[in-house]
């Protein structure tokens, strides 16, 4: 038997350990799994997108410093979730993960607020992606108009829907084609970055180019906070950019060797992207120039690109911006769904959790992905900081699900058997801190980038985080037919009957047993 079919073997015999049987074609390589992070992660374009809060809370030392503090506590986050991934590699993540920790009184609530919580991290994360690519997409156009167009929120809707429904087509693609492109992603992602961080000093002209002392030791405020406080605030920039270390996660089981693979991808891809990004900030900080108002307010609309436009010119500029355009695809978010909606808890589940046999691909919850991020999209109507609100939105969603698994493995009533990757003595103050930094992050993102606040300039992460967790709870209390009277956690599916779909079967769901795999209880 060769290598590859015993490593098939064993992902699958875990997977059914886990109670799941084998529904997709293990088609991801290690190297490819790294490439789904990288891909998520998108390192340069996400700093292209979140350069405009680094730089009105702080300016350099955020951009540098800023980025290298926050960056080394949220990959205590990234570690543990790495630890967790190795035990149990299944495409639900941290809620299967949540049930099988947690206590048997608060397991079943526990699983469901996280599952929502993850969720809706996800399709906010495709919000903003896709948003900023939208954004980009424009600064390329003002830059080729001679900064005379400027989109009104309206145009940069249809450009964003437009681009959702493209990424939706590469995402329905057959799993091995998916896994090829994932090489593409990390090769366009790496030369970025080298670009930047070799080419725009070279490319700057002497008028732009700053010395160490402002590089590395200026702190401009022009967000209205005190400096303290607009420090912290830039800290959205780093943890965006490496929020979803669960990301190859979700695609656990199309990976081959899943256990070992999938952690050492979240590991691997969060040193890449901290130290690549370090540099990147440092990079800029010494080409940007100091007029740091003008680059917020330039008629490009993009901070980035009118700092590239400085030094590369218009041709240059838009010879660079098509490739971070490109680099932006977001795969994992419609596996998390079809996993949640495998174990019943989403409307519509019977549906969203079919795979299609041609392209053994969710293709269902794709396109739910891309129709929820589209109305997600509408808050862009209601203002510039409405839509930016997506940002901190998916980050706080994705850390309150994180929050809740990491506790749960520490204090709920569970045996943890650990997989080939573990942390050993440091595991648990790894834990710890972790569990502590992202909560007080989550309460800082609820606040608004500037004191002054209306209906058009507020914070709406409390509106649509809030909202959807206290709809989410609703459902579950709802007499009769709310979770509580049927919700059970993971849902084996070992031995169910294939009915041609592939589909749940979301008839008499509360007479199933949830998943009690090798890490639960």
């Amino acid at each position: 038997m060769s290598r590859r079919k015993e490593a098939a073997k064993r992902d699958e015999e875990l997977l059914a350990q886990l109670g799941y049987k084998q529904e997709f074609k293990r088609e991801f390589t290690p190297l490819e799994v790294f490439g789904v992070a990288i891909s998520f992660m998108g390192l340069f374009p996400s700093l292209a997108s979140v350069l405009v809060y680094a730089i009105p809370n702080g300016g350099p030392i955020a951009m540098v410093w800023g980025w290298f503090l926050a960056s080394i506590l949220i990959f205590f986050t990234g570690l543990s979730i790495a630890e967790l991934a190795s035990a149990a590699p299944t495409a639900g993540g941290v809620y299967f993960w949540t049930h099988s920790f947690a206590s048997p009184r608060w397991r079943n609530l526990l699983c469901w607020l996280v599952g929502y919580a993850n969720a809706t991290g996800y399709i906010a994360g495709v919000a903003s992606v896709d948003w900023s690519c939208a954004v980009q997409i424009t600064a390329a156009m003002s830059i080729g108009s001679g900064q005379t167009y400027i989109a009104t929120n309206a145009q940069i809707y249809g450009i964003y829907v437009g681009i959702l429904l493209s990424h939706a087509l590469i995402c329905s693609l057959a799993t091995s084609i998916l896994a090829r492109i994932q090489r593409i992603y990390i090769t366009i992602n790496i030369c970025l970055c080298f670009v930047v961080i070799i080419g725009l000093p070279i490319a700057t002209p002497r008028q732009f180019m700053n010395t160490p002392s402002f590089a590395l030791g200026s702190f401009n405020n022009l967000s209205g906070w005190s400096d303290g406080f607009a420090f912290i605030l830039s800290f959205l920039a780093p943890l965006w950019t490496l929020s979803a270390f669960d990301a190859s996660v979700h695609i656990s089981e199309e990976a081959s060797n899943a256990a070992v693979a999938v952690p050492w991808a979240i590991v691997c891809s969060g040193i890449f992207g901290i130290l690549l990004g370090w540099a990147i900030n440092v990079t800029l900080a010494f080409c940007m120039g100091t007029d740091l108002g003008y680059l917020l307010s330039s008629p490009i609309g993009q901070p980035m690109a009118q700092i590239f436009f400085n030094s590369f010119g218009q041709k240059g500029t838009l010879v660079l911006w098509v490739l971070v355009v490109i680099a932006q695809c977001v795969l994992v978010s419609s596996r998390q769904i079809f996993a949640y909606s495998r174990d019943r808890a989403l409307p519509l589940s019977s549906i969203l959790s079919r795979v299609n046999k041609s392209a053994s691909a969710p293709i269902n919850a794709v396109w739910f992905v891309v129709i929820c991020a589209a109305l997600l999209g509408l808050l862009a109507f209601a203002g510039t900081q409405a839509i930016s609100a997506v940002f901190p939105l998916a980050i706080s969603a994705m850390y309150v699900a994180y929050t809740i698994t990491i506790a749960a493995r520490w204090l709920g009533d569970n045996d943890f058997k650990r997989g080939p990757f573990h942390l050993g003595i440091f595991s648990l103050p790894i834990s710890i801190i972790a569990a502590s930094f992202m909560p007080f992050m989550c309460v800082i993102f609820l606040f608004p980038m500037t004191p002054s606040t209306s209906a058009t300039t507020m914070n709406y992460v409390v509106v649509v985080l809030g909202g959807v967790m206290g709809l989410s709870l609703m459902w579950y209390y709802l007499p009769v037919y709310g979770g509580t009277h049927w919700f059970a956690g993971p849902v084996p599916n070992i031995g169910r009957e294939d009915k041609g779909s592939r589909d749940l079967d979301a008839q008499n769901g509360s007479g199933e047993e949830a998943v009690k795999g090798p890490i639960g209880a």
